[in-house]
């Protein structure tokens, strides 16, 4: 018999989430909008701890948005997270502004607030400051807001949380979501809920979320007929697909904590192995552990990332590099950058390991076996 594969992040449902669906089926909204949309967006503001929301096709629709309405315009700067996913640059190119990344630190991996106080500083003494910061909640750990907020505050820049990997985690007591001006949820198919696709813009200002529903809705004026003033998007998130996501968003703490409880078995049966260190854990920060993410030093290990990874792939598991720099990818291989030397150094050396919330202990235990192996060959 085959060994079943173990993936990295599947999706996480059940037969409440059938039975959600079949309900926004039998209430007869099978089109684009209806009641599951609007349930979905008030209990998404309770979760995240914002006034309005608006559910969305995906988060890289929010990450759009949120530029626009905020303002973010062709010729202007965006300073940004450099260790992260695509989408979160691109849709800095969709409004034709241009990325400068800035470097992680060893403390949460996320955004260094000493480079962007750096930065911010420099480019308000050259009269260039960006139009916004695009802080990336990496691997399901907030950045350091307490720094970011108030640096952003200072200059007036706009500030949108990208925490599309961050769900259910909290900074200082606050949920992920709640920093900024503005945040961006992701329900992708190996997030920590999931709505198959789709994502949310999240916010305290009513107008920003007003806006961005107008234009996710293909910008229709007020009128009997179709007539469009602006160009508009397709960015709206279907009823039945709202449906699904209230059914997971109530069984958030389960997944979070189920998450949580891998970490926990990596760290204390793989942790000891000279040369493997885990992503902290920063002091204030409670992690939905969406990944749980280790960085392997062959100099003390004595292997790298790769044999371990491709060890792993050939046990039938699941096992990914951390995300490559922005800076290092082709197409942004020409914007600026500072610092680089730590998202680098983190991915050159990091590894994703199995962390769903679906895993057995069957499961944790084939990944540690298949590392403790992959360490003794």
């Amino acid at each position: 018999m085959a060994t079943e594969r173990i993936l990295l992040s599947p999706p996480d449902v059940s037969e409440e989430d059938r039975e959600a669906l079949n309900r926004a089926f039998d209430g007869g909204w099978i089109a684009p909008l209806g009641p599951e949309v609007d349930a979905f967006e008030a209990e998404l503001a309770d979760a995240v701890g914002r006034s309005h929301v608006a559910a969305l096709s995906a988060g890289t629709a929010g990450l759009h948005l949120a530029l626009m309405v905020g303002g973010v315009e062709a010729g202007n700067t965006v300073f940004v997270s450099d260790l992260t996913f695509a989408a979160t640059a691109n849709a800095i190119r969709y409004v034709g502004a241009e990325p400068v990344f800035i470097d992680s630190d060893r403390t949460t991996w996320n955004m260094d607030p000493d480079l962007l106080a750096e930065a911010l500083a420099a480019a308000a003494a050259s009269g260039r400051l960006p139009a916004a910061v695009i802080v990336v909640d990496l691997y399901g750990q907030c950045a350091a807001y307490e720094r970011i907020e108030p640096l952003c505050a200072e200059y007036g820049v706009l500030l949108i949380e990208d925490a599309a990997e961050a769900l259910g985690a909290t900074y200082q007591g606050r949920p992920a979501g709640s920093f900024g001006d503005m945040a961006v949820l992701s329900f992708n198919g190996n997030k920590i809920i999931t709505t198959s696709g789709g994502g949310a813009l999240a916010s305290n200002r009513a107008d920003w979320i007003e806006q961005a529903v107008f234009l996710s809705t293909q910008a229709r004026d007020p009128a009997p007929h179709y007539q469009h003033s602006t160009v508009g998007y397709n960015y709206r998130m279907s009823n039945l697909l709202a449906a699904l996501g209230r059914s997971q968003l109530a069984d958030l703490h389960r997944r979070v904590e189920a998450r949580r409880h891998t970490n926990q078995v990596y760290r204390q049966r793989l942790g000891h192995i000279p040369g493997i260190e885990f992503m902290p854990e920063a002091a204030g920060s409670y992690s939905n552990f969406w990944l749980t993410c280790l960085t392997l030093d062959a100099a003390v290990s004595g292997i790298d990332r790769e044999h371990v990874r491709t060890h792993l792939v050939a046990k039938e598991i699941e096992a990914r590099p951390v995300w490559k720099p922005m800076h290092m990818q082709p197409i942004y291989a020409e914007c600026a950058v500072i610092g680089g030397s730590v998202s680098e150094s983190l991915f050159a050396d990091g590894l994703c390991l199995p962390s769903g919330s679906t895993l057995t202990d069957d499961d944790r235990n084939r990944v540690v076996e298949a590392v403790l192996d992959a360490h003794s060959l």
